[in-house]
């Protein structure tokens, strides 16, 4: 999977804008699950993310963590590393030794603007249900109001006394299914200064793309 598509998974876990209908019980787990992330000083996360085309019959796997803290982020993948400060995106490509940096818009409602709304956009154009409660986590399925989206559903498990998120799947009607399993979920990393800023002198003979 491209680093793009990585950014572009996350973007898509919450992106539509209607108002949907909640079952209570899961709409109050989300709320706390939400809530204990955005108060935190940063979500620190270390996950796999499979890709898997039922058409085709192919499976892809990539490894990598991603820091986040309030709408800043530091996103590290196999081959490539993304800074945010909230402002402007470092992406550095370490095969091409190329560094591209970009200027968010800040009308722009998407994670890569505003990265807490994955957080809360729950909130808006799924219906949510608490399909299970098991003695360590809860499973919650959200559906798409859309009926034309791409979306099928969405399955998140979120442990039970840490309200931490365990996995997820996205499954799409064009038979690719992405499930994150997340090995390492930290609420108590506060982030050093320069975290989510590229730092050129920790990297010698980078070209620099600056579309801003």
């Amino acid at each position: 999977m491209k680093p793009f598509a990585i950014i572009l998974f996350f973007l898509l876990l919450f992106p539509f804008s209607s108002i949907g209908q909640n079952d209570q019980e899961a709409r109050k787990i989300l709320d706390k699950f939400a809530d204990n992330a955005l108060k935190a000083p940063s979500v620190s996360m270390k996950f796999k993310l499979i890709t898997t085309n039922q058409t085709d019959k192919t499976n892809d796997t990539v490894e990598g963590s991603i820091i986040l803290s309030k709408d800043k982020y530091k996103l590290d993948l196999p081959d490539n590393i993304v800074w945010f400060n909230g402002e402007t995106s470092w992406s550095y490509l370490s095969a091409e030794k190329e560094v591209t940096i970009t200027k968010a818009d800040m009308k722009d409602n998407t994670f890569q603007s505003r990265p807490s709304l994955i957080f809360s956009m729950y909130k808006k154009g799924y219906k949510s249900r608490l399909i299970e409660e098991k003695s360590d986590l809860y499973i919650i399925d959200l559906y798409p109001e859309d009926i034309k989206s791409e979306l099928l559903r969405v399955r998140l498990f979120i442990g039970k006394s840490l309200l931490n998120l365990i996995s997820f799947e996205y499954k799409r009607r064009d038979g690719v299914i992405n499930t994150l399993y997340v090995n390492e979920y930290d609420l108590k990393v506060k982030p050093e200064s320069g975290t989510f800023i590229f730092q050129p002198g920790k990297f010698k003979d980078v070209e620099v793309i600056d579309m801003r």
